[in-house]
C-alpha cells in the first residue's frame, strides 16, 4: 500500500520509514481494540457495538460525525427494509 501511494505521489520512502509506520499503525490498532473491549465490558456486554465505536471516536468530532452519519443511514435503511415486509 505504501509503495502504491509513493508511486502515485511521486515520493520516495525508506524501508525504515515503512517499518516504523507499520509498527505505529499496529500499536494504534491494538490500543483501539483494547479500548473497545473495555467499553463493552464496562457496559456489561461481551459484544462490541456501534455505541462503543462512537464512544471511542468522541474526541475526534469529525470522525465521530462520519461514523454517526453512517450508523444512522444503516439504521434507517434497515428500518425501511423491515417496514416493506
Amino acid at each position: 500500500m505504501v509503495d502504491e501511494e509513493t508511486l502515485r505521489r511521486n515520493r520516495n520512502v525508506t524501508p525504515q520509514f515503512i517499518g516504523a509506520l507499520t509498527e505505529m499503525v499496529w500499536t494504534q490498532i491494538e490500543n483501539v481494540a483494547m479500548d473497545l473491549e473495555s467499553f463493552s465490558r464496562h457496559a456489561g456486554r461481551s459484544t462490541i457495538t456501534t455505541d462503543d465505536v462512537l464512544l471511542l471516536a468522541r474526541r475526534n468530532h469529525d470522525l465521530h460525525a462520519i461514523i454517526k452519519d453512517f450508523v444512522d443511514e444503516q439504521k434507517a435503511a434497515k428500518a425501511k427494509e423491515k417496514s416493506k415486509r
